[in-house]
């Protein structure tokens, strides 16, 4: 069975929606990032870059949320556009944007919004500007199609959701006003059964809410091993 490594963060998120829209069977195995889960050895030696989510099914082994919608979709034949040059371009571009753009400068938005130690304007600014530029492009491009690919649900639409469903803590409150194309997406999504199974996975263990010296060690490295 198809093992999945998850939190509740936005990119398993994102991978457990596509399980359960699948009816994929799989063993949910939690990674607690604040209790340093993520750096023991034998997290390591399936993710090297110590994050979630990862996935081991059977002799494959693999991590990066995109990289593993994009697997499970080829293995099983679903949530894909129809074949061809053209519409295989459409779904790298955009699940490479949602990779490389939307997920970075909406995680960091949240970093300097929520964890910083102090509050730099720069940072502020630059991740939040970015961050709703992402949006924007999404939004412009869901007013002139159902999903972001066409008619068609698929793993792009998934991976956005997985980040565009957080747009009030990554943006504050009121950022929904500005995104009504990428909001109907979200609330279609997540009103599906498989969202709220996804969502809810979370919720069968007991993650630790603390942010104190082992947490912040375990999440924020770099204040304890400065490189520069």
């Amino acid at each position: 069975m198809l093992k999945f490594y998850y939190n509740g963060a936005p990119n398993p998120t994102k991978v457990a929606l596509f399980l359960e829209e699948a009816g994929l069977p799989y063993e949910p195995i939690p990674i607690d990032t604040r209790k340093g889960d993520q750096h023991r050895p034998e997290f390591l030696a399936i993710n090297p870059n110590a994050k979630v989510p990862a996935i081991v099914d059977g002799d494959v082994v693999m991590f990066d949320s995109n990289a593993i919608l994009l697997y499970l979709a080829e293995k099983t034949g679903k949530f894909l556009p129809p074949r061809g040059d053209k519409e295989r371009g459409e779904l790298l571009s955009w699940l490479m944007f949602v990779a490389s753009g939307v997920g970075p400068y909406s995680g960091q938005s949240v970093h300097f919004r929520q964890y910083a130690p102090e509050k730099i304007e720069y940072a502020l600014n630059r991740y939040a500007f970015e961050a709703q530029r992402h949006f924007g492009i999404l939004d412009a491009r869901l007013a002139k199609r159902k999903y972001v690919l066409g008619d068609a649900y698929t793993i792009v639409d998934m991976a956005t959701w997985g980040w565009a469903r957080l747009i009030p803590t990554v943006l504050g409150e009121a950022a929904w006003a500005k995104f009504p194309n990428l909001k109907r997406l979200v609330d279609e999504i997540t009103a599906r059964p498989a969202a709220q199974r996804a969502v809810a996975l979370k919720d069968k263990v007991k993650f630790k809410t603390e942010m104190d010296d082992l947490a912040r060690r375990s999440l924020y490295r770099h204040q304890s091993e400065k490189v520069i």
